[in-house]
């Protein structure tokens, strides 16, 4: 699971999907493109929302996304458009870029929605983002299990 900072989105969807899957069977990951918060926690936003929902992340320390993700992880889903195409600027191969999805794509096939980023914004872009990852990581569960 991919976003900018690594302290929104993608450790929403982490959460969510280790909710989802087996931990002895998959290893759930989340990372940013970018720097800013490696070693933080997630926002407290994040860790509310999913907290509301049964699940906690506090305990997640943001990463940034590097080359060796693409040999760790057979799958990697990125939030947003921006986050795609700073992935596939690490990518080696045609292998590389195979692995990368937008996850919104898994709901709305093909459209290349993005997942909003909710850090500017109010309680409610989290709780939206919330239900928008739950649902596509639904489909990833139900597609792997």
């Amino acid at each position: 699971m991919v976003c900018l900072g690594n302290i929104c989105r993608s450790p929403l969807a982490e959460g969510i999907l280790k909710s989802k899957l087996t931990s002895h069977s998959f290893f759930i990951d989340s990372a940013g493109t970018a720097n800013y918060h490696t070693g933080k926690q997630p926002d407290s936003r994040s860790i509310a929302v999913a907290k509301k929902y049964g699940l906690d992340i506090s305990h997640l320390k943001a990463r940034q996304f590097t080359v060796n993700d693409f040999d760790n992880f057979d799958f990697i889903y990125v939030m947003d458009d921006s986050n795609y195409q700073n992935v596939l600027r690490l990518a080696r191969s045609e292998s590389d870029v195979q692995k990368v999805s937008m996850i919104l794509n898994l709901v709305y096939p093909n459209q290349n929605y993005d997942v909003p980023d909710p850090y500017y914004g109010g309680d409610q872009g989290f709780e939206n983002v919330y239900k928008m990852l739950d649902e596509a990581c639904t489909i990833i569960a139900d597609k792997l299990s």
